[in-house]
């Protein structure tokens, strides 16, 4: 049985390297996505995304399970993004889709299918895959950051709301109109 994220944060913080490596490996990718989703500049995301784990080392020794790894994690995310845009002097509630440079033709972040997949599939693959980057990066900046939280961190709403310092309802509404928006720009309702 695997170990949970806050017994490995807890021995990481109490000297087991080991656990740290396997915190990274768990949650680097969907962190980098978010960060990147959050963005939308490949470098900028790749700074900030260092830095969030860099405060995690940092912080590794006032460490304490109050609540889900996952959620002390994107609370380090979602303030390095925020921090992010104040010193570009933009709010992140109104940030706007064009505000970052984000080419929704760039390759898909991960390898769409696996390589014994026929081509054509794969072509539809990276197909639907940069429609839901374009919809994705067309949703105003709260959604996204809503939908991504809840997608690629796997957090509930009250874990969404915790992060982002927003009320629970105010979440659900977030994550709501931002389902609505996604299925109507990729077609399926």
């Amino acid at each position: 049985m695997e170990a949970a994220d806050e017994e490995l944060m807890i021995a990481y913080r109490d000297g087991d390297a080991a656990a740290f490596e396997t915190l990274y490996a768990r949650h680097k990718g969907p962190l980098f996505r978010y960060v990147l989703r959050s963005v939308k500049a490949r470098g900028e995301a790749e700074e900030l995304f260092h830095d969030v784990w860099l405060r995690v080392i940092e912080a590794r020794e006032r460490y304490t399970p109050s609540a889900r790894f996952t959620t002390w994690l994107y609370t380090i995310a979602h303030n390095r993004v925020v921090d992010h845009w104040r010193r570009r002097g933009l709010k992140l509630a109104s940030l706007d889709a064009t505000d970052a440079a984000y080419d929704a033709s760039d390759p898909p972040l991960e390898p769409a299918a696996a390589p014994q997949d026929e081509p054509q599939r794969r072509a539809e693959l990276n197909e639907d895959l940069r429609r839901l980057g374009g919809a994705l990066e067309a949703l105003p900046p709260a959604q996204r950051e809503v939908f991504l939280l809840r997608e690629e961190a796997g957090m509930s709403l009250p874990e969404i709301a915790e992060v982002t310092g927003i009320d629970l309802e105010a979440a659900k509404s977030r994550l709501r109109y931002a389902l609505a928006k996604l299925r109507e720009a990729l077609g399926d309702g």
